[in-house]
């Protein structure tokens, strides 16, 4: 049992290694001088005025556009350059800036504080924190026993 083991490992290793030599590529590192690239500038470019020239020398042949503006590479990287500014200085650094120093619009901090104050007062004077007669009882009208009839009363 064991030799077919180490047969069936001796059959794997020798696989991996020949896969491995068969994968395995040369790249040649020296430099080929006739494959360099070059930019040609059309002839109505160059006769156009420097402006054009300059436009098309800046749109080099490894620019990829950010999707602004597909023509141009000084229009794209502006465009590019100014929304982010827009969105993430203004928007989101101001727009946090903004949410974290706005006052209480509901004003639940102040009605927390004079909530504290009230029991504060009303423990100093040894009254109960909340009375049970909050509103006088006599001016509560509720129904009598006939008119509530077989209405169940949940308390």
């Amino acid at each position: 049992m064991s030799s077919l083991v180490r047969l069936t490992n001796a059959v794997l290793v020798r696989s991996l290694i020949n896969h491995s030599a068969r994968s395995a590529r040369l790249i040649s590192s020296s430099q080929k001088n006739r494959d360099a690239a070059t930019i040609e500038v059309p002839k109505k470019a160059a006769a156009a005025g420097p402006a054009a020239a300059a436009s098309s020398a800046t749109t080099g042949k490894n620019w990829v556009s950010y999707g602004f503006d597909r023509k141009d590479e000084t229009n794209d990287r502006s465009a590019m350059n100014a929304s982010f500014f827009f969105s993430v200085t203004l928007c989101l650094v101001l727009g946090s800036v903004y949410w974290a120093y706005v006052p209480d619009p509901q004003l639940q901090d102040w009605s927390q504080r004079e909530a504290y104050l009230e029991l504060r007062r009303r423990e100093a004077a040894g009254l109960e924190p909340i009375s049970k007669d909050f509103v006088d009882p006599a001016q509560i009208v509720l129904p009598s026993d006939e008119e509530l009839g077989n209405t169940e009363i949940i308390i």
